[in-house]
């Protein structure tokens, strides 16, 4: 540590780095716990002063993190209120992917956003860890596709089903753009990854394996090499994809230190089918912290006991949803913290 308390990189130096040994598959005191959804989405306090907020306004959720990405690309989005993101003038025809700029400006386009972890990472003073998030190539594709949200994404999946070669010609421009925007978070200071494949649910086996699953190896692969050249050290990367319980054991190989995992995966079946090799993250059903805060103590433990004590970061399988009571989900940390001490001692 540098007589100022700042890091090499002149941010504040970090005091609590639990989550990024146990992304990094080191032994740790006790499990730690993050929770997904930025605060705009839950706590009162932040929706009241949002409006002020013009960046983390954008960020709320991780469907407005794709929005940021394809609005770099030249889609036009407009925010539906109680929606997500909406694109007035989808992708249609094989055609419309000339209308797309040039993934490589995506990265100068989105400097503001950099500016925002630069700023968050500077306020956080080293309390906590800073995560930067993206879209996978195939949810990104889905909305670009679908123009917003879907129950079924017929849309999308006629693509991969009608134009397989556009649809990869789509994905690799996703993933050219990805890159960079990934490695510019963590130049301006994020200190792990996550990528999420929210739409994973939607396709079978044989479409994940074929049209998302390479483009997430892809984005591990290009992100790591990038962040060599660049001489920026090494962060931990964390691939979530909701619904994807059919392909947990490739995304275990996919090149990532976490795989985070949703509320509908037995986590000792999980654990048997990647193996020791990666951490996981999860996966308790984020409706249990509408229970009492002494049932989300049972639900904590188990869940713990389920996942064992090492390579395993808590969190919900996933997000906060915007009604739920900020007591409980200090409840559900406070649990986390608590019984894994306890189950470190037995």
């Amino acid at each position: 540590m540098e007589a100022n308390g700042l890091g090499p990189q002149g941010f504040p130096e970090l005091k609590n780095d639990t989550f990024l040994r146990a992304a990094w598959g080191e032994e740790t005191d006790y499990t730690p716990v993050w929770c997904m959804r930025q605060a705009g989405r839950y706590l009162p306090e932040f929706r009241e002063t949002r409006a002020a907020q013009d960046f983390f306004s954008t960020c709320r959720s991780p469907e407005a993190c794709c929005e940021l990405t394809l609005q770099a690309l030249g889609m036009e989005v407009t925010m539906v209120p109680g929606k997500g993101p909406s694109f007035p003038e989808p992708l249609r025809e094989e055609q419309d992917l000339e209308r797309l700029r040039d993934p490589a400006v995506v990265a100068s386009e989105l400097g503001y956003v950099f500016q925002a972890i630069t700023l968050t990472r500077q306020r956080l003073a080293g309390r906590v860890p800073l995560i930067g998030f993206a879209g996978a190539p195939w949810t990104l594709m889905t909305y670009m596709v679908e123009g917003g949200g879907s129950s079924t994404m017929a849309q999308a999946k006629r693509w991969l089903y009608q134009r397989p070669q556009a649809s990869h010609q789509l994905l690799r421009i996703l993933t050219d753009a990805l890159v960079p925007y990934l490695v510019g978070q963590v130049a301006a200071g994020a200190q792990a990854l996550q990528l999420f494949e929210s739409h994973a649910g939607h396709l079978g086996p044989q479409l994940f394996n074929k049209f998302a699953l390479p483009y997430i190896r892809d984005v591990a692969k290009r992100v790591k090499a990038r962040l060599r050249e660049a001489g920026l050290a090494p962060v931990p990367m964390i691939i979530f994809a909701k619904d994807g319980h059919f392909a947990l054991e490739e995304l275990s190989q996919a090149g990532y230190e976490v795989v985070g995992l949703d509320w509908t995966v037995a986590p000792k079946k999980a654990r048997e089918c990647v193996g020791k090799t990666v951490t996981l993250q999860g996966n308790l059903d984020p409706c249990a912290l509408y229970a009492s805060e002494e049932e989300i103590g049972q639900l904590v433990k188990q869940m713990l006991d389920d996942f064992g004590p090492q390579r395993y970061i808590a969190n919900l399988g996933h997000g906060l949803y915007p009604d739920m009571d900020p007591e409980h989900v200090g409840a559900f940390v406070d649990a986390v913290h608590k019984h894994s001490r306890l189950l470190r001692q037995n």
